[in-house]
């Protein structure tokens, strides 16, 4: 998923300190103590992952904070690997622009001559409308894992649609970057992964920035473990492919030196021409507020933070990371920001901190929690009158409230800025895709029914804001189960990203005078308080207060 969030410095000091605080691999550039002081307050407040930030090429921060994994104990390192997700479709983009320097291809060139075996619309799209996300492609050409072979992946393509003509729109495409791979396998008489490695992620020295999260080549060294919402751990890099459905789209991994090493190479000429660093950086499809689509990246203007900046970012899906990276042109400055817990992820931390930190202003710190949760009379089931309910449970000092149906979710979880009519149409999209009124759709409903049997009823269960995409809850019954998911789709009803089965979508809570607040250092989720009086329950959003019994 495509993020617009800017990126933060994190600060470094000694490896053996204690506790959520800065790890470091050998002697590292000392950093400011009052950013340090500031970002180990952000690690407390849940911020696991690496920073990396260079200016001119020399590192001026690297650290690592949090657990890599719990299991071992072992902690995050500027040199932990990270599945970088989407940030890849940079990595495929400067592949591409690769293949213009040596005059293998031009912008112009159209899928089908590229690529002849390809069938469908997508065929008349240019190599540029697929970098831009501006060639129609809509929809999943595949399930990240589950295996996917070149000759399926080049047919899938084939059959999916297009939501416009080529050029006369915008829509996210992971499709469209796997396209663009298997033109670069064909162009390059090379496999897409051996060609990128040598020739794009290569460094000197004989050193390589990274490889992938799972196959081969594969990125070296110690890798941190992803956890998911509700506690499991994410997809560990051992799926054994064929990896067609991630492949130019997803399917990298680095470190967070490795990341910020790569994109000054990038964007000094060091990995492409100058002036294909330059059609790299410039504006592509203007996606309003001042941002816009280059290839691989996105543009945001002067006017949003004083100064250009280029943006990638991440994430979420079934590893559990998230990454983002920023570059500042006017500076040669590369931040990298990587996180392996849903709690506080790197773009919303990034989201908080960003702009007091271009402006040039103090980072902020976040707000600190008021009184324990000791969860005595409170916790329980608590029913709504229209039928959802909530599941109220308190651990370690904080109270944790899940919401189910979509009455609940309604009430709990807000989306924090949505319209509600894109909160409803977005439902309806996700509605429509699981009634199997397109070919995706059909897909989709084959793929559940094959792991729980045949679908027998479909139910809204809700719609939230989270990574900053739209995902709505469904219920999903096949004979006598019911199986709860979630959809994020675009504004074609394209699948962008999924997880069935998945736990009811839930927020952490503390006490704050005579109610409980969100546990959300961040300040971006949902504006919502919670009150308990006798065996009543009452949650208070934008909307007005919700009040539900307690069972029982």
């Amino acid at each position: 998923m495509m993020s617009v969030l800017l990126a933060a410095a994190l600060a470094a000091c000694t490896a053996d300190t204690p506790g959520p605080g800065p790890a470091t691999t050998g002697a590292e550039p000392a950093c400011d103590r009052t950013l340090d002081a500031a970002f180990g307050a952000w690690a407390r407040s849940g911020f696991s992952g690496s920073v990396a930030i260079s200016t001119g090429g020399r590192f001026e921060c690297l650290a690592g904070y949090g657990s890599a994994n719990d299991a071992t104990g072992t902690r995050n390192t500027p040199d932990t690997v990270f599945s970088i997700g989407s940030v890849t479709k940079a990595v495929t983009a400067a592949t591409v622009f690769g293949l213009v320097d040596d005059g293998k291809l031009t912008l112009d060139d159209r899928a089908g001559r590229l690529l002849p075996e390809l069938a469908g619309p997508v065929r008349a799209a240019t190599v540029r409308q697929l970098l831009l996300h501006t060639s129609g492609l809509t929809g999943s050409h595949g399930e990240d894992y589950r295996p996917l072979s070149r000759d399926a992946a080049v047919a899938a393509l084939g059959r999916l649609r297009l939501a416009f003509p080529p050029g006369t729109g915008h829509a996210y495409s992971n499709g469209g970057y796997t396209l663009l791979a298997l033109i670069i396998e064909k162009l390059s008489g090379r496999s897409y992964r051996d060609y990128t490695a040598s020739r794009i992620l290569s460094r000197p020295g004989g050193r390589v920035a990274g490889g992938f999260w799972n196959g081969t080549p594969a990125a070296a060294g110690p890798r941190a473990v992803g956890y998911l919402d509700g506690g499991g751990t994410g997809q560990r890099g051992d799926f054994g492919g064929p990896h067609w459905a991630l492949d130019g789209n997803g399917g990298l991994a680095m470190t967070a030196r490795q990341l910020a090493s790569w994109t000054h190479a990038l964007f000094t000429g060091a990995v492409v021409s100058g002036g294909s660093v330059a059609a790299i950086g410039r504006p592509g499809f203007d996606l309003g507020d001042g941002r816009s689509e280059t290839p691989g990246w996105v543009a945001l203007a002067a006017k949003v933070h004083g100064m250009p900046v280029l943006m990638t970012a991440g994430g979420g899906g079934d590893v559990g990371h998230n990454v983002v990276v920023a570059w500042l042109p006017e500076r040669q400055r590369a931040v990298v920001v990587t996180s392996n817990r849903p709690g506080m992820t790197a773009e919303k931390l990034l989201g908080a901190i960003g702009p007091a930190l271009f402006a040039g202003d103090p980072v902020p710190v976040p707000g600190t929690s008021a009184g324990a949760v000791d969860g005595a009379g409170i916790v329980g089931t608590y029913r709504l009158g229209t039928g959802g309910s909530f599941e109220v449970t308190a651990r370690d000092g904080r109270m944790e409230i899940s919401a189910h149906g979509a009455d609940g979710v309604a009430a709990l979880l807000p989306p924090r800025g949505v319209p509600p009519g894109d909160v409803r149409r977005h439902a309806e999209r996700v509605s429509a895709l699981l009634a199997g009124r397109t070919g995706e759709g059909r897909t989709e409903r084959g793929l559940i029914e094959s792991e729980f049997g045949p679908i027998t009823a479909v139910t809204p269960a809700g719609t939230i804001l989270a990574d900053g995409e739209l995902r709505s809850y469904v219920t999903v019954t096949t004979g006598g189960r019911s199986v709860l998911g979630w959809y994020a789709v675009d504004a074609n009803g394209g699948v962008q990203g999924a997880e069935l089965p998945t736990g009811a979508p839930a927020l952490s809570f503390v006490r704050s005078g005579d109610h409980y607040r969100p546990d959300d250092p961040t300040g971006g989720g949902p504006e919502v308080t919670v009150a308990f009086a006798g065996d009543r329950m009452t949650v208070t959003g934008p909307a007005g207060g919700t009040t539900a019994r307690r069972a029982g």
